[in-house]
């Protein structure tokens, strides 16, 4: 398999892109980022964002984690002046972590003019910096992967996730690090899970962590299955929880993560994105794109996306790669795909096939390859109010 190139990091770790991010410290802020952005339509300048001006440490934490991806090789912070965010504190730590970083605050800049001016013009200097920074050999146990499903149907559990569970298989044989969450669509399935855990004290925390989640989408009155879901198939949550679970593949499950925090060595690790204590902040993932940021913000450098009714979403900092699980899905939005695993179902491929030709894509995109999302200019980002995690869960092995 041919070496992938990367952009080394100060802490040791690799990026296979060098994104200038442009973030905006509250929502009154987020105007000019656009507008700072407007000018590099390539994808290599990216918005991302934090919009509550009421104090957060998820939200402090997350930008923290995301603004110190090893996807992202400089920051742009962009506040108005009056909120509550930390912005010292967030330019503080992306300074330490060798990253360029700018601070400009729209209160004091004189408005909104002269800070789209003075964004634009420290972004096009550094990009060109950055830009022009040497790479290095990359290998694939140096991966971390996240992996969803959103618009899944009937398909789904049967050619899609389980492919990206022989993906994850191999990555993880390979010293890679593989993260899969939704632990609200792996209600039923805790105690197969709990069965894979590589320590004693991890198999109580598997169930503890689904069993959180079904009480809290229990107390909103609502959990994660939607009317798309009946309609292509999926008759209860049971059903789409054993699709769900199939991304995860068979290897022994090493810990457990929170948003924001990254694994301590190669393995397979379960997120755990639920709050803590009674559902005071809605509900733990309002879409896909939240679910995916959280697995950026835990250094994933790509995420697996599999859908049987067909997403379009990408996202920003991290190349998302969509695995149709739908043969007829493919065929309509072949443009927005870039694996078929529905060619499971008609008999053109094996899951391992398709699991191969994934961890294949993910491997390209460290080569200079594109994938559909970004090739469309998709960079979704939505952060929003939730708990603070712990910073150690107590469930990484020994």
């Amino acid at each position: 398999m041919t070496a992938m190139m990367a952009w080394p990091r100060k802490d040791g770790r690799k990026g296979i892109r060098n994104v200038v991010l442009v973030a905006y410290l509250v929502e009154c802020a987020h105007h000019v980022c656009k507008q700072i952005a407007r000018p590099f339509p390539d994808g290599d300048v990216q918005v991302v964002g934090f919009s509550g001006c009421f104090p957060s440490d998820y939200g402090q934490d997350m930008m923290a984690a995301l603004c110190t991806h090893p996807n992202v090789g400089a920051v742009q912070l962009v506040s108005l002046g009056c909120e509550n965010f930390k912005k010292g504190q967030l330019a503080e730590a992306i300074r330490a972590s060798g990253r360029p970083v700018n601070v400009i605050t729209i209160q004091d800049v004189g408005g909104t003019g002269a800070a789209i001016k003075a964004g634009r013009d420290w972004v096009q200097q550094t990009q060109s910096e950055i830009m022009a920074l040497p790479k290095v050999e990359m290998e694939v146990s140096e991966l971390v992967i996240g992996t969803i499903c959103g618009g899944s149907d009937a398909t789904s559990g049967i050619t899609g996730n389980p492919a990206a569970g022989v993906a994850f298989d191999m990555l993880v044989q390979e010293g890679a690090t593989c993260i899969f969450e939704e632990t609200g669509e792996l209600i039923g399935c805790e105690h197969v899970m709990a069965d894979r855990a590589a320590n004693a004290d991890l198999r109580p925390a598997i169930i503890a962590s689904v069993d959180k989640a079904a009480k809290y989408y229990a107390a909103m009155g609502y959990g994660s299955f939607s009317n798309g879901n009946a309609t292509g198939g999926l008759s209860t949550i049971e059903e789409k929880s054993l699709g769900a679970y199939a991304k995860s593949g068979q290897s022994k499950i090493a810990g457990i993560l929170r948003p924001a925090q990254t694994a301590p060595s190669g393995g397979l690790y379960l997120l755990d994105v639920v709050p803590d204590g009674p559902p005071k902040y809605g509900y733990p993932n309002i879409n896909d794109t939240a679910e995916i940021i959280e697995l950026i913000s835990c250094g994933a450098h790509a995420v697996i996306f599999v859908t049987g009714r067909g997403s379009v979403v990408g996202s920003a900092i991290s190349p998302v790669l969509k695995v149709c699980a739908n043969p007829e899905t493919y065929t309509r939005m072949s443009g927005d795909m870039d694996v078929n695993a529905g060619r499971v179902l008609e008999g053109g491929a094996t899951l391992q096939d398709v699991g191969t030709e994934i961890v294949e894509r993910l491997v390209s995109l460290g080569q200079g390859q594109k994938t559909a999302s970004e090739d469309l200019g998709h960079a979704e980002f939505v952060l929003t109010y939730k708990s603070a995690a712990p910073k150690e869960p107590g469930c990484h092995p020994n």
